[in-house]
């Protein structure tokens, strides 16, 4: 399969509430293709969503750099500082969502 074909089986998977099988689809995606921010980002999303933050991170991290003036790398990066309690962090990634709105 294609990275866009695990891509959008991950995305069927993530609106089906099955978490486990999206990161899955979207690991291989990612795999397939490490520059496919739209596969990073879904997977960032996945593991914040299954509480993983750690990892939810990592891949948050990977798609800022790859897309660093994309306000969603940014949004995405505050919610997961925010959740691990770290609120500076979360600030700090939301002024810089609203700069890159703009």
């Amino acid at each position: 399969m294609s990275s866009e074909e695990h891509y959008k089986k991950g995305m069927e998977h993530f609106a089906e509430d099955q978490l486990e099988l999206a990161i899955e689809e979207l690991s291989k995606a990612v795999k397939a293709d490490p520059q496919f921010g739209d596969a990073l980002h879904a997977l960032t999303m996945c593991y914040y969503h299954h509480k993983d933050l750690d990892q939810a991170l990592k891949y948050g991290k990977q798609f800022k750099d790859l897309e660093p003036s994309n306000p969603l790398a940014y949004t995405s990066l505050s919610m997961i500082y925010n959740a691990k309690g770290m609120i500076q962090e979360a600030e700090d990634m939301g002024a810089k969502a609203r700069t890159e709105e703009q």
